[in-house]
């Protein structure tokens, strides 16, 4: 999925509510940040997860943050503008300009499954990283990613249009085995996901409701189905019969 100018405000108004900030606490508790060491993160977005890992390692350290989006690393920008060891690099995953055996920490939040080659980007990560590095990864299982209330026929239109916004729908099942032949060791997943029933302001619902709506769009969908289908998720959610559900996935290693 292109993350143009719209689509950019959506992830930051994501990263700004209970599900940003819900991954973001999940990735620091197990990350495992000391000061002093250098940790970057990949598809840094906004630069929230860059700015709170800024202040783990202190001073000395470094907190680095890559993004493809002018857009996404111009927000960045802003939000760590007064922090002094930190650096923004436009770039994708797989050309990362940095030194090997440079990072103490690499982490990705949403962003893997959505490079359609993702061996020389994991390559590339393993590169940068020091031995006894830790990986932590929060990747989603698309298949229960979903939306309850429209009608059936209806909702599965616009739930199979978005299929095609990122090449890897299971990548958390996927992940152990790929980091395994890379030779990582330790690799745990944990399970965060959650329901919402509500559609208020901040919930990451309505958030991801537009953005189903505007991709559904781009991949032919009328876009009177596209409204019908958002007032028919109105109208559930008045009759109490709406939902909800992501299925996150927090995917930790050690590089050996």
């Amino acid at each position: 999925m292109k993350f143009d100018k719209e689509l950019s405000i959506i992830q930051q108004k994501i990263a700004n509510g209970y599900a940003g900030v819900s991954r973001r606490l999940a990735i620091m508790n197990s990350i495992e940040l000391e000061i002093g060491q250098n940790v970057i993160d990949i598809g840094c977005g906004g630069g929230h997860l860059v700015q709170e890992i800024s202040l783990g390692v202190g001073e000395n350290g470094k907190s680095i943050g890559i993004d493809p989006s002018e857009d996404q690393l111009k927000a960045a920008n802003n939000r760590c503008k007064d922090l002094k060891n930190i650096e923004l690099i436009c770039c994708t995953a797989d050309k990362i300009n940095i030194e090997n055996s440079y990072c103490d920490r690499v982490t990705s939040t949403q962003t893997l499954e959505y490079i359609e080659d993702i061996e020389p980007s994991l390559n590339e990560l393993k590169r940068i990283s020091k031995k006894n590095s830790k990986f932590v990864n929060i990747s989603i299982l698309w298949d229960y990613f979903r939306f309850y209330g429209p009608e059936k026929k209806l909702n599965d239109t616009i739930h199979e249009a978005f299929r095609a916004h990122c090449f890897h729908q299971m990548l958390p099942l996927d992940l152990v085995g790929k980091l395994s032949t890379l030779g990582y060791q330790n690799i745990q997943s944990e399970n965060l996901s959650y329901l919402i029933t509500n559609r208020d302001k901040n919930s990451p619902a309505i958030f991801y409701e537009k953005m189903l709506a505007k991709f559904a769009m781009s991949q032919g969908v009328s876009e009177n189905a596209v409204i019908d289908w958002q007032e028919q998720l109105s109208r559930s959610e008045k009759d109490k019969k709406f939902g909800f559900t992501s299925f996150p996935v927090l995917t930790t290693a050690y590089l050996k």
